[in-house]
C-alpha cells in the first residue's frame, strides 16, 4: 500500500509521535527528518504544545466505526489550519500541503497530520490506521500491507498472542 507525499506521511508522522515514549524537541525533529519533512526550528515549547494536541489523533487509529472515525478526523481538521495548495519546492515532484504558507511550526505540523489522516482515511480506508491487537499494547500504526489485514504492531506482539493461545490449547488437552 502506497500513500502520496504529504498525504500519508502526515499519518506516519501522527503514529509516530503518537508511539513516541516521550514527545521532546529531539523526538520531534528526528520524526520529522526520518519522514523527509522539512519545517522551522523546532523547540520545547513546540514539542509541548503538539504533545497536548496529538493525543487528540489517537482514537483515530483503530476506531472500528467510520462514521466516528471520520468525525474524528473532522474534528481534527476544523483545529489545524488547514487549506490545500500544491508545493514544488526543493525540486521536489508537485505535491499536497495541507497549510497555508505560515512560519508556526506546530500549525504546520497540526496540519499536515490532519490532511495526512484525512487521506489515509479517504484513500486508503480507516482501517488502514489501526492499534495494536494485543492486550496492554497501545502502539498505533499505518498499515501498508498488501491486504490490509494488520493485527499487531510487530512480529513480537503477534508471536506473544499466538504464543499464549497455543500453550491455553495445549493447557486444555
Amino acid at each position: 500500500m502506497q500513500f502520496n507525499p504529504y498525504g500519508g506521511t502526515g499519518a506516519f508522522l501522527a503514529a509516530e509521535l503518537l508511539n513516541a515514549p516521550a514527545l521532546t524537541a529531539p523526538a520531534l525533529v528526528r520524526a520529522l527528518s526520518g519522514l523527509e519533512m522539512t519545517t522551522h526550528d523546532v523547540d520545547e515549547s513546540h514539542a509541548a504544545a503538539l504533545a497536548a494536541w496529538i493525543e487528540r489523533a489517537r482514537p483515530v487509529f483503530g476506531e472500528p466505526d467510520e462514521h466516528r472515525q471520520i468525525a474524528l478526523v473532522n474534528g481534527l481538521l476544523a483545529e489545524a489550519t488547514t487549506s490545500v495548495r500544491v508545493s514544488n519546492h526543493d525540486g521536489k515532484a508537485p505535491h499536497l500541503h495541507y497549510t497555508a504558507a505560515i512560519d508556526d511550526p506546530v500549525e504546520r505540523i497540526r496540519s499536515a497530520i490532519a490532511g495526512g489522516l484525512a487521506v489515509a482515511v479517504c484513500g486508503a480506508g480507516g482501517s488502514r490506521l489501526g492499534r495494536c491487537g494485543r492486550p496492554g499494547c497501545g502502539v498505533v500504526y499505518v498499515d501498508t500491507s498488501r491486504n490490509g489485514r494488520r493485527r499487531f504492531c510487530t512480529t513480537t506482539c503477534a508471536n506473544r498472542i499466538n504464543v499464549a493461545a497455543h500453550r491455553a490449547r495445549a493447557a486444555l488437552r
